[in-house]
């Protein structure tokens, strides 16, 4: 029983594969978190060299999880972001011994992420924007479910995300046809935002970087031993 894909792509083995490397996954949280941005910009971020950062952007551009953006960069400059509709990882394949370890990567890193988000927002609350403050959540339910009945809320709860993944993606666009917020065409910078902003995507004021954890974990199926 499997849950609604929407629009997310699923990653094949060749992605997943690809995808599984400690700096591409890095370079992806970057260009997700700050928008459209350079080698150069990238590397210096990274402490890496731009050759490195290149070759990197290019393995993920390779299987569609970034892509160059259209009319940004001057010369041979390149402007690289990800494009809409999002990933998925699919079922976890029990056939292919590189790409399992590829998912167990993947996901690893997932929680790996998901934790060092949780811990920036709390060291961030005394610092934020109150009106931010006040619709960001910390969420926990424990509920007794049956497997459709958890599938059906995944689905309801996707739903409701699908529709404003498309209000983003649709902003995205805006953002990256004019360039990075308030950079003037310029990459923009690496360091977390901690006060409030005035500007968004192409200027739209109010808009900021919100990520949500939506997570099912139907812990009572399986004993640690």
């Amino acid at each position: 029983m499997g849950s609604k894909s929407y629009s997310a792509r699923t990653l094949d083995a060749n992605a997943l594969k690809s995808f599984a490397h400690p700096l591409r996954l890095r370079i992806y949280e970057l260009l997700d978190e700050h928008g459209p941005s350079t080698a150069t910009r990238l590397a210096g971020l990274l402490d890496q060299n731009t050759g490195t950062t290149s070759y990197h952007l290019r393995e993920l551009a390779r299987h569609g999880m970034i892509e160059v953006v259209p009319g940004m960069g001057r010369g041979k400059e390149k402007y690289w972001r990800i494009p809409p509709g999002g990933y998925s990882y699919g079922d976890r394949p029990d056939d292919d011994p590189e790409t399992v370890k590829a998912v167990d990567y993947l996901l690893d890193d997932l929680v790996r992420q998901r934790g060092a988000e949780l811990a920036r927002w709390r060291r961030m609350l005394g610092k934020a924007p109150q009106e931010w403050v006040e619709v960001s959540g910390f969420g926990r339910r424990s509920l007794r479910l049956t497997a459709e009945e958890t599938a059906r809320m995944q689905d309801e709860v996707y739903e409701v995300l699908e529709r404003y993944r498309a209000l983003s993606d649709a902003r995205a666009g805006v953002a990256a046809s004019a360039g990075p917020a308030g950079s003037g065409g310029a990459a923009v910078s690496g360091e977390p935002v901690e006060t409030a902003a005035t500007d968004g995507p192409a200027g739209e004021a109010g808009v900021e970087h919100v990520v949500v954890h939506f997570d099912v974990l139907p812990l009572g199926v399986a004993r640690e031993e």
